[in-house]
């Protein structure tokens, strides 16, 4: 490459994230939809009681605001931040933590401040993977010069990126590694694992106020948003990877964009490896910055991330015990050295075909889709046996004395009950709530806190 970003260099990127075991954190994320609570409508950003209010309220609390082009776009306080995804989804993005108890009481404290809000502005959020009542035209945009651009090349390359972009909600676990050994583990097993967590995380079987044909509709939108950039990328199974092949991974991603004067220039469905060799149209004769690699690192959406972290994004979003339970279950695989090596055990042997496979299932079938004629139902089971064994080894307590596998409880229930979340709301649609989503915008939401 004439360059002057080799790709050794590129992928020092992700090999400056290798951390020893003691500075293991987690973070966790999580989005949400906003609504006012006489309409059901969505959350606009201006106007009475919009997000922009929303996110000055919050700023009595100690937050600090991120702005572009004089509107508020994100919040920060300490190591956390609040973002806003292109259809007003409301996410934070959590500090990176030692326990799952932390997570929790950071989770609970976004949720009573934003309960003070909602109850002055007469709104609130709903914590499902999908919008499941207004169509895509009834979602407000956020001012945000980047979702333009991505707005304007998503039809280009599927026929859902701007249903992701407004409609979907998810759950997100960030998780550290020890060496590229590690990495390579921890991602392959993420990948695999990642139908399952689908499954159980399955709480989207609405589109537009009536039943679709998926338990996960959020699930199945990311089938058809953009192959170049979502899914399984097939090197994750390849015996050699690491943190190279990661790179060139993303250097086959199209690009989005690049940032010059803190303004961001329409490069959309460029080559990157162009880039690197001064060919890019719009900035012809000039080379990348690794600012400008990281930009681009972060605009792949695969199944499962690596930054200098490891991203699990497989699950759809939630209320507050699923916000935490899914930190936990991935804490409880990776995080205890005897539960890791059994799982890699249990995975290893799990090629890439049968997993995109189930991958393509999972969103429809949930716990009832199969995997080497065995469902779905029965693999989750050892999952989450796994990630239990696993926290009681690390057994972290809280003051009363219990430790981490606490919050797996909304997945065992999920379990023991064989129903998803989507199953037991599909009943209810047809029996109890008078075949009306309506119900669920008072079910699935941030309650009132005493």
């Amino acid at each position: 490459m004439n360059s002057s970003l080799s790709l050794t260099e590129l992928s020092e990127l992700f090999r400056k994230g290798c951390k020893p075991r003691e500075q293991w954190r987690i973070g966790t994320e999580h989005e949400k939809f906003g609504f006012h609570c006489k309409t059901l409508k969505p959350l606009a950003y201006d106007g009475c009681a919009g997000i922009a209010q929303v996110l000055q309220g919050l700023m009595t609390f100690g937050w600090q605001a991120v702005y572009e082009n004089n509107n508020p776009i994100a919040l920060l306080r300490d190591k956390a931040s609040i973002t806003l995804e292109p259809g007003g989804q409301f996410e934070l993005s959590g500090a990176p933590l030692l326990t799952i108890h932390e997570t929790y009481a950071e989770t609970r404290q976004h949720f009573e401040e934003l309960s003070i809000i909602n109850q002055a502005l007469d709104i609130n959020f709903l914590c499902v993977g999908f919008q499941p009542k207004w169509p895509r035209e009834s979602m407000h945009w956020m001012p945000k010069s980047r979702y333009a651009i991505m707005s304007q090349y998503m039809p280009k390359v599927g026929s859902h990126g701007l249903d992701m972009m407004t409609r979907t909600a998810t759950i997100q676990a960030n998780l550290d590694f020890s060496s590229e050994e590690d990495m390579r583990r921890k991602l392959r097993i993420g990948f695999c694992l990642q139908p399952l967590v689908t499954a159980l995380y399955a709480s989207s079987p609405f589109v537009e106020g009536k039943p679709c044909n998926y338990l996960s509709k959020r699930a199945s939108v990311w089938l058809d948003t953009d192959p170049a950039r979502t899914g399984i990328p097939a090197c994750i199974f390849d015996d050699d990877f690491g943190f190279d092949g990661w790179s060139n991974y993303l250097l086959d991603v199209p690009m989005y964009f690049v940032m010059r004067d803190g303004k961001y220039i329409d490069c959309s469905g460029e080559s990157f490896r162009d880039f690197l060799e001064g060919k890019l149209p719009q900035l012809p004769h000039q080379y990348p910055t690794m600012d400008d690699w990281e930009l681009h690192s972060s605009t792949a959406f695969p199944d499962v991330r690596l930054k200098q972290f490891i991203e699990m994004r497989g699950a759809a979003g939630g209320d507050l015990a699923w916000i935490t339970a899914l930190p936990a279950l991935w804490k409880g695989l990776l995080y205890d050295p005897q539960t890791l090596d059994k799982v890699w055990a249990w995975i290893e042997d799990w090629n890439y075909d049968e997993v995109l496979k189930l991958a393509q299932d999972a969103p429809k079938n949930a716990l009832r889709a199969e995997f080497r004629d065995m469902p779905l139902q029965s693999l989750c089971e050892t999952m989450l046996d796994l990630s239990e064994e696993g926290l009681q080894h690390l057994n972290v307590c809280n003051a009363l004395g219990n430790n981490e596998a606490l919050y797996l409880s909304p997945l065992k229930k999920v379990l023991d009950a064989k129903q998803t979340r989507a199953d037991q709301w599909l009943h209810a649609y047809h029996h109890e709530w008078g075949e009306s989503v309506d119900p669920l915008f008072q079910t699935a939401i941030i309650p009132t806190f005493e």
